[in-house]
């Protein structure tokens, strides 16, 4: 019992890892990985992850592949003893196919369906882990009964390889990427999700998500948003003591704007037609989500000052990730809750 809990201690400082060595129901893993070529006529998502549901016989790892262009999502399914995750840093495989932090290699083949590739990953930006701020979820990581867990492997970073589908090939020399990941028991019930790395220049981007989460009985609305810009991090998150002091949703639309001590982020996304991702629920990959990579998002960073704001920058993100799922009026509902939550 000690050990296994000093091993759930030590994995609470490494976002990256496989954190299901010891679960034996009701728990998803999941890694996210954007790509973006220069010319940005080619956009994937590659998801591995493994299910563990309460059902052995539904229990597996899978690699999804998202061809955003296009709109096809691919879906390969493994037995569980075909995933092999490293201990101390993310080093995951999943039968033929490598994926960490600085590489992903893919072999796929299933349903007449090839995909290969390889692919490098440099000088990447993972949002920092800290003491006492272990990653994104800042002190909310040491709570261990978090239905939803999120870390940030990577807010941008260059792109250099290839994927082939099918015999077709794809250069990504000269391209952007992104890597996240999620674990848990569930994703949220509401949430909204958006990414963007591809502003005016390089070194730019945005990640953020607002949503329900379950707390002792009842539930407030947790956020996280980060604005890399100039090598900084700008944080606005619920633990920090930052506000969302704007929500606003349309079908077309998503504004929001946070607000901390110094800093204002103002957000304006596009909404676009996006493609059906299978997503955990009780560990099983029953639920859906939306996402497109078609989507813009103009940001605005402005800094308070005692007569107003000073503008630092403006700009859009296009290829933008975003997903909306569940109710909006639960997620504005719960944001009057979060301020007790800090």
């Amino acid at each position: 019992m000690m050990i296994h809990l000093s091993y759930m201690m030590l994995d609470t400082w490494k976002p990256g890892v496989f954190h299901g060595r010891r679960k034996k129901k009701d728990f998803f893993d999941g890694w996210y990985f954007k790509m973006v070529d220069y010319s940005e006529k080619n956009a994937y998502a590659v998801i591995p992850g493994v299910s563990i549901a309460g059902d052995p016989l539904k229990s597996h790892a899978f690699i999804m592949f998202l061809d955003a262009r296009t709109k096809q999502m691919r879906y390969f399914r493994y037995p569980l003893n075909n995933l092999k995750a490293g201990d101390k840093k993310f080093e995951l495989t999943i039968g033929e196919s490598f994926f960490s932090t600085s590489e992903m290699k893919l072999n796929l083949e299933q349903g007449g369906d090839t995909i290969a590739a390889r692919i490098s990953f440099k000088d990447t930006y993972p949002w920092p882990v800290k003491l006492l701020s272990p990653g994104v979820m800042g002190w909310y990581a040491f709570v261990p009964w978090m239905e939803c867990y999120h870390g940030i492997l990577s807010m941008d970073h260059a792109v250099e390889g290839f994927i082939e589908v099918n015999g077709i090939r794809k250069d990504l020399k000269g391209g952007r990427g992104y890597i996240e990941k999620d674990w848990g028991v569930s994703m949220p019930s509401s949430w909204i999700w958006m990414q963007t790395n591809h502003f005016d220049r390089n070194g730019i981007s945005l990640s953020g998500s607002i949503a329900k989460i379950p707390w002792l009985g009842n539930s407030f609305t947790g956020y996280i948003f980060g604005f890399l810009y100039d090598k900084k991090l700008y944080k606005f998150t619920t633990y920090s003591g930052a506000k969302v002091n704007g929500l606003d949703v349309t079908d077309d639309n998503i504004r929001i704007r946070l607000e901390n001590k110094v800093y204002r982020l103002d957000i304006d996304a596009d909404r676009s037609e996006g493609v059906e991702l299978p997503a955990p629920r009780l560990g099983e990959m029953t639920a859906k989500v939306n996402e497109s990579l078609r989507s813009s998002i103009n940001v605005s960073l402005l800094r308070k000052t005692g007569s107003g704001t000073k503008l630092i920058y403006s700009g859009t993100g296009k290829n933008a990730g975003l997903e909306l799922v569940g109710n909006v009026e639960e997620l504005t509902k719960g944001l009057k809750k979060a301020s007790d939550r800090c």
